[in-house]
């Protein structure tokens, strides 16, 4: 059974300036839902970031307004861009009975035996899975059991996800959640040719080439050189 959060949502003063009601300990919100005006107020600050980081953004808050109670789930956080702390939140304010379209963060459990039997390289493709609920079944996470891939043609799909009573799938039943992949050896480079050596090399080769040259006689200068004896006799 879940537990009920409760957060005080004061009106706000549009007059007061955002510096000074953040050194009061406050934070801006607003609230609206499809049957309620947009209303602009303030919640404890300190008491939200507790909240959002226990439960997270798929939880029912109650705010307790000048109005009465609502029952809300937090829609959207603007973070300060630095420090990533909340500095204003929207809180959607649902009907009873109605049901939410919501995306509910994933849990990777377990290891999965191809990761690490077989050195595969494990890819994450969804961190999200669109369901739809009622706000009270809506889970906090859902758990995806990474020892189902068991080879390198295992995937996890949207439709392996177990689902918490109440809660229907809305991502595409096909959608893969989870995979992996065999890393590919990397070729082992051949040495790298020393050109220069090649250069010297051939340059060696054409000198001493030219040098036998230089001592051979050719017939011809022979035949010249004994003709020139003979003369001379």
């Amino acid at each position: 059974m879940k537990t009920e959060i409760n957060l005080s949502a004061e009106p706000r003063d549009m007059k007061v300036s955002i510096t000074a009601l953040r050194k009061k300990g406050l934070m801006p919100a607003i609230y609206y839902g499809r049957k309620k005006t947009a209303t602009p107020v303030v919640v404890p600050a300190v008491e939200f970031s507790k909240i959002l980081a226990r439960t997270g953004e798929s939880t029912v808050v109650t705010l307790t307004t000048a109005e009465g109670p609502l029952d809300s789930l937090i829609y959207d956080i603007d973070r300060d861009p630095v420090t990533d702390t909340p500095r204003h939140a929207d809180f959607y304010v649902f009907e009873k009975g109605q049901k939410m379209k919501v995306k509910i963060p994933l849990e990777f459990i377990g290891i999965a035996p191809v990761v690490k039997d077989l050195g595969a390289v494990l890819v994450k493709v969804l961190h999200e899975l669109h369901v739809e609920a009622a706000p009270k079944d809506l889970p906090h996470t859902l758990a995806v059991d990474l020892a189902k891939l068991v080879n390198f043609e295992s995937q996890i799909l949207a439709s392996d996800i177990a689902l918490p009573d109440g809660v229907t799938l809305v991502e595409h039943p096909t959608e893969v959640v989870a995979s992996v992949y065999e890393p590919k050896e990397e070729a082992v480079p051949a040495e790298p040719v020393d050109l220069s050596t090649i250069e010297v090399e051939k340059k060696g080769k054409e000198a001493k080439e030219g040098e036998e040259g230089a001592d051979a006689v050719s017939p011809k200068a022979e035949e010249d050189k004994n003709a020139g004896k003979s003369e001379k006799k």
